[in-house]
């Protein structure tokens, strides 16, 4: 058996598989895992909601519609009986002439003491800013008491969230 030549193994071509192949696999895992926890008519009414409705409104719906939004993250959120609390929202109006959600929110549940919150703060923000009805998402500052030093420091280092 011989070791492919130098010139034709790329470790980075390599790697870039495996992450997409892992990556794939977990999308496919949470899916499963967000169905079987929610009913699928209940999740398309709900993500075809306008946020910014329920928002003017104050309905009730506007947590499970942003709930609906998220992607893999909200399979551990709802593995580990935890969800999103917000405490303040605006509506902004864009320079476009359209309205968009500014969100500030916290977690509640399992999820304010894990380990893994800062990738959840990270999987939650990324998820909700790309619904076209959601311009900033930041977290609660009294989040950041949860953690230990180290985890505070490496959150608001490299976390790529923002805490008012």
């Amino acid at each position: 058996m011989s070791l492919p030549d130098a010139g034709t193994f790329d470790s980075e071509d390599l790697t870039e598989s495996y992450r997409l192949q892992i990556e794939k696999a977990m999308l496919i895992e949470s899916q499963k895992r967000i169905l079987e926890n929610n009913d699928p008519q209940e999740l398309s009414r709900l993500q075809n909601l306008s946020l910014i409705k329920l928002h003017n409104d104050s309905d009730k719906d506007l947590i499970p519609a942003l709930m609906s939004r998220l992607g893999p993250v909200r399979a551990a959120l709802d593995g580990h009986g935890g969800g999103i609390v917000i405490d303040s929202s605006s509506v902004e109006k864009l320079n476009n002439g359209k309205f968009a959600l500014s969100l500030v929110l916290n977690l509640d549940g399992a999820c304010i003491s894990c380990g893994a919150a800062p990738g959840t703060l990270q999987g939650i923000q990324d998820d909700l800013i790309s619904d076209k009805e959601v311009i900033s998402v930041q977290f609660s500052s009294s989040m950041l008491e949860w953690f230990t030093d180290l985890q505070r420091d490496f959150i608001l280092k490299h976390g790529g969230v923002s805490f008012v």
